[in-house]
């Protein structure tokens, strides 16, 4: 059997992936300082309270599971004004820990690593498609961080262990069984926002209604987190034959490969519930951008995977998981 060890696992993506691993016969390990990961989201699994830069405990884990086969690195402060806020705090969480663990997995012969990186990475600014190739211009410190890491890991894969960086766009939803999802309260992404004004009984404000887009408003690529979780499991599954002796690492990205408008993001969001939301159209925010999606070729070739789920689904899976998430995290 399979034996993984999931850094961050219990944060949102981290420990949606350990469900999936679950379901796929995979045995995670758990790693996570629990800054911002939640110990219930460790339930009845393996776990490690600590940071990715303890090499003491690194070397433990792998002591007690030498069976260990490959590492997914999701540990990461994400919180884009707080990256601008201490941008010191982010550069040493989310570089100097990782290059600091790539070390200790180095020592204990780990060669395999996938890596969470960003979609923020992109230009992005004209709502046009992004491959793996397009211009990057990563806007905040957290952002910033993010290609850091790929070059570093890229050089060190050179020597040392092979990475495997997935590029996300934008995770929605929950676990379908609704064991894990998304942690905060007050989300600030659009899904989040949405869904407040909607609980709240106000209007949501749609910012900027004159980008190049096809109906004016911004445009994302949200993909449920259950499909992103579906291609680690993919990802652990081909590591090998994507990344052999000839390429030692690469990145792909995880999206539907179709953008969502603001205005698209509204109609599915009516479609899901029973009392309409309402909008209402407002000037675009500083530094608001048309945004953009991705083209998902590399994923389908070399992961053989494409989502199946739609925004819908992950909608409805965000707005079934809130009771859940308030029973279970009562802190």
């Amino acid at each position: 059997m399979t034996t993984v060890l999931i850094a961050g696992g219990a944060g949102y993506i981290g420990s949606t992936v350990a469900s999936a691993c679950l379901d796929a016969g995979i045995t995670p390990v758990i790693l996570d300082n629990l800054v911002r990961g939640r110990r219930e989201f460790t339930e009845g699994r393996t776990f490690y309270e600590g940071d990715i830069a303890d090499g003491p405990l690194i070397d433990r884990v792998f002591a007690e599971h030498p069976e260990i086969s490959a590492v997914v690195h999701c540990a990461a402060l994400i919180v884009v004004p707080e990256s601008v806020a201490d941008p010191i705090g982010y550069y040493d969480a989310n570089v100097g820990k990782s290059l600091a663990f790539v070390g200790h997995l180095h020592r204990n012969g780990c060669d395999r690593i996938i890596f969470s990186s960003s979609a923020s990475i992109y230009r992005a600014e004209d709502g046009s498609p992004v491959d793996e190739d397009s211009p990057l211009a990563p806007q905040s410190p957290y952002a910033r961080t993010k290609p850091v890491c790929e070059e570093m890991f890229a050089d060190i894969a050179v020597a040392g262990p092979r990475v495997l960086s997935l590029r996300y766009f934008n995770p929605v939803g929950a676990d379908p069984e609704l064991r894990t999802g998304l942690q905060l309260r007050r989300p600030s992404h659009a899904l989040g926002v949405l869904i407040q004004a909607h609980q709240e009984g106000r209007p949501f404000p749609i910012t900027g209604t004159d980008y190049p887009t096809r109906d004016g408003t911004g445009i994302r690529d949200y993909v449920h987190v259950w499909d992103l979780a579906a291609a680690h499991i993919a990802a652990i599954e081909r590591f090998d034959s994507i990344l052999d002796g000839s390429r030692r690492s690469i990145a792909i990205n995880l999206g539907t490969g179709s953008g969502t408008t603001v205005r698209e993001l509204c109609d599915a969001f009516n479609a899901v519930v029973t009392t309409p939301l309402t909008t209402v159209d407002a000037a675009p925010r500083p530094g608001d951008v048309a945004g953009g999606y991705t083209k998902s070729d590399r994923a389908a070739e070399l992961l053989g995977w494409t989502p199946e789920l739609s925004l819908e689904d992950g909608i409805r899976s965000a707005l079934e998981w809130i009771p859940v998430r308030d029973r279970l995290l009562k802190a």
